[in-house]
């Protein structure tokens, strides 16, 4: 899977989307113009020790994201598409772009992609979730509907202290 960020602004909202990233195998694109620096600590803090982990790559703009991806099958998450994000198939080699908190993806991209535009159902008036949020939502959506392929399926407790009630 691959995760892709266009002009993301805050810096713990992307170090929590790396972290979410290595947690489950996938890779982040970054699109500049980025609204921090990648060594920022609110960056690395918020991804941890997870950071080095992370397998990201970054572009000048949307233009060289596309030449360097060519026939990317991209999936637009925004709150101005027509369907939901369990309304299409997720191929395991797709990618999920986000835009910037503050404004979401152009709608002249999205404009060019509207077949593949999802969204988040919300109630009421909200306008949109936090970005990291959003991404952990409709990234495990995609992994769920590829079978989690090679990610740990069971946890093991250490210890267990069952009562047994009368």
């Amino acid at each position: 899977m691959n995760i892709v960020l266009f002009e993301p602004e805050m810096p713990m909202n992307t170090g929590n989307i790396g972290r979410t990233c290595v947690a489950t195998n996938t890779r982040l694109h970054l699109i500049e113009p980025l609204g921090f620096k990648l060594n920022e600590k609110a960056v690395k803090r918020a991804g941890l020790d997870y950071w080095d982990k992370l397998d990201v790559t970054v572009y000048s703009d949307f233009q060289d994201f596309l030449d360097r991806n060519p026939g990317a099958k991209i999936y637009m998450a925004t709150t101005k598409a027509p369907k939901t994000y369990t309304d299409v198939e997720y191929e395991p080699d797709c990618y999920i772009m986000f835009g910037k908190e503050s404004a979401g993806i152009p709608e002249e991209i999205l404009v060019e992609h509207k077949e593949n535009c999802v969204r988040i159902p919300m109630w009421g008036d909200i306008r949109s979730l936090n970005l990291s949020n959003s991404v952990a939502i409709v990234l495990y959506e995609a992994l769920r509907q590829n079978g989690f392929e090679k990610m740990n399926m069971e946890g093991h407790l250490h210890r267990l202290h069952w009562k047994d009630e009368v």
